[in-house]
This record gives C-alpha cells, structure tokens and sequence, in this order.
C-alpha cells in the first residue's frame, strides 16, 4: 500500500472539498506508521533523527526541493540531529491523500537509519 501512494502525485487541491475525516486519516496513517495524528486528525507529524546538523540540513534541503516539485508544501522545522515535519492541506484546514503521499515521498527521502 505504501509503495501506490508514494508512487502517486500529489493533485492541487483548491478547497471546496472535505477534510479526510479522523477515521479515514487513520485509514492512511497506518501506511505511514511513523507519524502520528495531531490536532483531533487535522495534521500529520514526524520527527526524523540524524546524526548531526548537516544531516539534517540536507535533508531538509531535499524536503523542499520535493516539496516544489510535488506543489505540497509542509512545515519543517529542524536544528541539531532532527527535522520535524508536519502535513496538512492548509485550503481545507485538514487532511487530504495528498498529505499521505508528501508523507511517503519524505520517508523515501530521510536516510535509512532514520526510516
């Protein structure tokens, strides 16, 4: 199941359509095991471990590189042996596929000791 959604494109999402509802985020989630549901299932977070700032940084650095190419751009923020991330799709004010497939695509991004 993983592998569908990080082989898909996140699609601009204009709002005018409903949130993912916390049971079908919860639905998803389980295919991203690694982050957790935030704000009653309105957000998506993940804390990645590395080794030093560096690590972080370039990692950091691929996150909106892919962020740009995917036009899905989550909050980071990061410092010495971390970047937390955090999805939602700010035009619904909640959750959509395209938060799990950001999710996906970043998990493939972070080094395999922090996976």
């Amino acid at each position: 199941m993983i592998a569908a959604l990080a082989e898909k494109t996140c699609t601009p999402c204009r709002g005018g359509i409903p949130p993912l509802t916390p049971e079908e985020a919860e639905a998803y989630r389980v295919q991203v095991p690694d982050w957790v549901l935030q704000d009653g299932g309105t957000r998506i977070e993940r804390t990645y471990r590395f080794r030093n700032f560096a690590e972080a940084f370039g990692f950091v650095v691929r996150a909106g590189e892919l962020a740009e190419r995917e036009a899905h751009h989550p909050d980071i923020s990061f410092g010495w042996g971390y970047a937390t991330v955090s999805l939602r799709t700010k035009k619904i004010k909640g959750l959509h596929e395209n938060d799990f497939i950001m999710a996906t695509k970043l998990d493939r991004l972070a080094p395999s000791e922090t996976a």
